[in-house]
């Protein structure tokens, strides 16, 4: 596509890239070149049939009137020898001792001329064509006048026709942006890819085919969460085992490897089990009312990381104190795993920013979010399995809480998180007060 067309389509309003309006146009053009066509040819039929006829009669009163002017009879009031009004084609076919008809006026009025050579002079009648000229200018008008009805009719039943189309093309985007938002339960259930007995039509084609994707979806989803819970579950028992061996050994440098690497399989374990939990949606949060600086202050000292806490503006919110303090300890973790310090932590109202100084999120997190098994980097320098941030993502669904992830224009990546409701005692604009400048506001650290 040209950049002129481009432009030109960038200009058009957003609904006229519309099925029902692009099925109106083509209706409206259709039919207006149909009543057109259509029009031209009936209007030209009658009028060479009506000429005919008036010609047919103007000869025949043409032969009248020779045979009265050859006995010497007086030619009538139709007829006359060369009349000034005669037009100048059949006056030289007269000359020429010819006979012939036009169509032409006579005292303003339109009349078919017939003339005839009479002693090297025209001999010349005429038919009244006003009545014929009134009937078809009344069909022109009958012709337009149903024209315009069928056009608009042939245009309401295109539009009705479409609006079914277009209703069940819109639900069948609707339901496309549930399950990508995560609701593989969403299905758009088309009555006629449901019932064999009708025949499938596009849009009830695309509604099979996008239930049938969903439902592979969601089996094999549902394939993957159990067994994530199972191997989990299966793990704990004999990690359990290792961890009490472990402790058994005497100390020294090969113990303390042993016991490290049985505690991160712990870990790694029961954060399996914690995303097994999110993905069946049986987790509740237990909302109660909490200050976010005071909260998040706690976070950096339960996870013993060097972190920087900036409290601009507080606020008492409702929510799970567990949950939001596993939420920013993952962040924490990530930051300091991944990214480079310092790192901060900003409580401005609800909103609570993680940020560190490092090379950023990549762009696939960027746009897919956090994929477990996928670390942040991923490009072998730093490990990780990749369950911190999709556990972060998981319980801030639990809380109700939105969690985006952003980069810095001066380099970091940024974790927003935006905690709520507001406390009961909170009034829409009230602010909290800010606190001092000297212990708040710069910000501790733990570690």
């Amino acid at each position: 596509m040209s950049p002129r067309r481009r432009g030109i389509r960038a200009c058009l309003p957003a609904w006229t890239a519309t099925l029902r309006w692009k099925v109106a146009l083509f209706v409206t053009v259709m039919c207006c070149f149909l009543a057109t066509v259509l029009g031209v040819l009936v209007h030209v039929l009658v009028s060479r049939q009506t000429e005919a006829q008036a010609r047919d009669a103007a000869l025949v009163l043409l032969d009248s009137t020779v045979e009265a002017y050859v006995a010497g009879e007086p030619l009538g009031r139709d007829g006359a020898i060369d009349p000034a009004e005669l037009p100048g084609a059949l006056r030289e076919m007269a000359r020429r001792g010819e006979a012939g008809t036009q169509l032409g006026r006579r005292h303003g009025r339109p009349v078919m001329w017939a003339v005839a050579p009479a002693d090297g002079k025209a001999l010349a009648v005429t038919q009244d064509y006003s009545q014929r000229e009134a009937v078809i200018r009344g069909l022109d008008r009958a012709i337009i006048g149903s024209s315009a009805f069928a056009i608009v009719l042939t245009l309401l039943v295109g539009l009705y026709a479409a609006s079914g189309v277009t209703r069940r093309l819109h639900r069948t985007a609707q339901v496309a942006r549930r399950i990508s938002n995560g609701d593989l339960d969403a299905r758009v259930d088309d009555p006629r890819a449901l019932c064999p007995g009708y025949a499938q039509d596009e849009p009830a084609a695309v509604a099979a085919a996008l239930d049938a994707m969903a439902a592979s979806l969601q089996a094999k989803l549902h394939s993957e969460q159990r067994f994530t819970a199972d191997v989990a579950h299966e793990l704990r028992t004999p990690l359990t085992g290792l961890h009490a061996a472990a402790e058994l050994l005497p100390p020294g440098r090969p113990t303390e490897m042993v016991r490290e690497r049985v505690q991160a399989m712990r870990r790694l374990t029961e954060d399996l089990l914690e995303i097994s939990r999110l993905d069946a949606e049986v987790e509740r949060a237990d909302l109660h009312e909490h200050a976010l600086g005071p909260l998040a202050e706690r976070a950096v000292r339960a996870g013993r990381l060097e972190a920087e806490v900036r409290v601009v503006r507080d606020a008492r919110v409702l929510t799970d104190q567990r949950r939001l303090e596993r939420v920013l300890g993952n962040l924490l973790a990530n930051a300091h795993k991944h990214g480079r310090p310092p790192v901060v932590v900003t409580v401005d109202g609800p909103v609570i920013t993680v940020r560190d100084h490092g090379d950023g999120y990549p762009k696939e997190l960027l746009d897919q979010g956090p994929q477990r098994f996928r670390s942040r980097t991923g490009d072998g320098k730093k490990s990780g399995h990749g369950l911190g941030l999709t556990i972060a993502v998981g319980q801030a669904r639990v809380l109700g809480t939105t969690l985006r992830f952003s980069n810095a224009p001066d380099g970091g990546a940024v974790a927003e998180l935006t905690v709520g409701p507001p406390a009961q005692d909170e009034r829409p604009g009230r602010e909290e007060p800010s606190a001092p400048s000297d212990d708040r506001s710069a910000g501790s650290s733990a570690g």
